[in-house]
């Protein structure tokens, strides 16, 4: 808006220029033009006074413009500067630059795509969105609500469910920690859950449910579900409490020993 007045105040200011040279030239029209009325010098200088004024009052708000202009100007550069530092502090905030936001936005934007369509396979989605949870740049408003909503996705797209049949020497850590399953030998919780009250199928006179994890026998024919993200979490710290409850039974059983020993040393020293 401020442009386009400059630019009618300068037409305007080309037409007072204009109209006072036409006036100079007006003595050399009237051999041309005998119609044209004659103008004696008081009404000539009359209009003169009246165009300078005119030209003069231009000339001022022009003047007064560029001001404005060159002010605007000045402002506009210290709100970019503004921004800027904004921008970059808020980039310093996760750890990170303008540069490096802008190289996660690429991977996150492809990612995004990926488990969208469902395109590839869920195990690369999953590798790549590791990266991504990493990263604190996913914290960014910019990228936050759409990092929740892909991970949402990601954990509703899990892979067709299977089975496996058992062989000599396997053990449920061993079965989830294969890559055609799991990959995670901490998820066995999974595989045990899904069988402990009866497998797909099991040979004449072998158990065909798992009431004991650490029991599984050749030739059942186990579930191996199908799991999300969150799923899996959650059988990862059944592990772990599994874990603590072995350690601690096996400390339990180790001081009782030793007390039936000591008990049996002091039996021994009064005989």
């Amino acid at each position: 808006m401020k442009f386009h007045k400059l630019f009618v105040i300068l037409l305007a200011l080309s037409f007072a220029i204009s109209a006072k040279a036409s006036l100079f030239a007006q003595d050399d029209d009237d051999d041309d033009d005998m119609e044209t009325e004659e103008m004696d010098e008081e009404e000539w200088q009359r209009q003169m006074d009246e165009l300078t004024v005119r030209q003069n009052d231009l000339t001022n708000q022009l003047s007064s413009l560029n001001t404005e202009i060159d002010g605007l100007k000045k402002t506009s550069a210290d709100k970019d500067a503004e921004v800027t530092k904004a921008e970059n502090d808020l980039y310093a905030s996760v750890g990170s630059t303008k540069s490096g936001v802008a190289d996660f936005r690429k991977k996150f934007e492809s990612l995004e795509k990926t488990i969208n369509s469902k395109s590839g396979t869920k195990e690369d989605a999953e590798k790549d969105f590791e990266a991504i949870e990493a990263s604190k740049i996913k914290c960014l408003p910019e990228f936050w609500d759409r990092y929740q909503a892909m991970k949402k996705k990601l954990d509703a797209w899990g892979p067709a469910g299977g089975t496996y049949t058992v062989i000599k020497g396997d053990c449920l850590s061993k079965i989830a920690g294969m890559k055609q399953h799991y990959d995670n030998m901490k998820l066995w919780p999974a595989i045990w859950e899904a069988n402990k009250d009866g497998v797909v199928s099991a040979p004449a006179k072998v158990s065909k449910t798992i009431k004991n994890p650490n029991l599984i026998y050749p030739g059942q024919v186990l579930r191996i579900p199908a799991l999300t993200t969150t799923q899996k979490e959650e059988y990862a710290k059944q592990h772990n409490t599994w874990k603590k409850y072995r350690i601690y039974r096996k400390t339990r059983i180790m001081k009782k020993e030793v007390k039936e020993e000591v008990k049996d040393m002091k039996k021994d020293e009064k005989k």
